[in-house]
């Protein structure tokens, strides 16, 4: 894949990332946590569902599946950490200023969970149009 062309790349969350995703205007990751050397989006919208509905949901009470295009991440290469869906870019936490810069558009919320009840797109976490 060409530099230019763009990655559409899935993020599960917790609320408190979601929060620094809102306050960053749904155009940033924000930076890693010390002892978090990787950024890893993932490149499968089922496997960020189970990672926000199996993991930040029973860890934090709620979950979330964001979805971002971005024109930098052809230098890193897919890695398959489980099924043949479950794939994910490494990205170097010192990388993720670059990521963000090359951003295409915002980052959007399209999937929500809290307990056992899902909500899509229209859930009332997107960013403004």
């Amino acid at each position: 894949m060409a530099e230019d062309e763009t990655t559409l790349l899935w993020r599960p969350v917790g609320p408190e990332e979601l929060e620094l995703l809102r306050q960053a205007g749904w155009r940033a990751s924000p930076p890693r946590l010390p002892g978090q050397p990787i950024f890893y989006p993932v490149l499968n919208e089922e496997y960020a569902i189970k990672i926000a509905r199996d993991w930040n949901v029973p860890a934090s009470g709620a979950g979330y599946v964001t979805r971002v295009r971005s024109q930098f991440t052809a230098r890193y290469p897919v890695r398959q950490v489980g099924g043949q869906t479950i794939l994910e870019l490494w990205i170097p936490a010192e990388d993720l200023d670059e990521l963000n810069a090359n951003i295409v558009g915002m980052i959007e919320v399209v999937h929500e969970f809290h307990g056992r009840q899902q909500t899509g797109p229209d859930a009332g976490h997107k960013p403004p149009a």
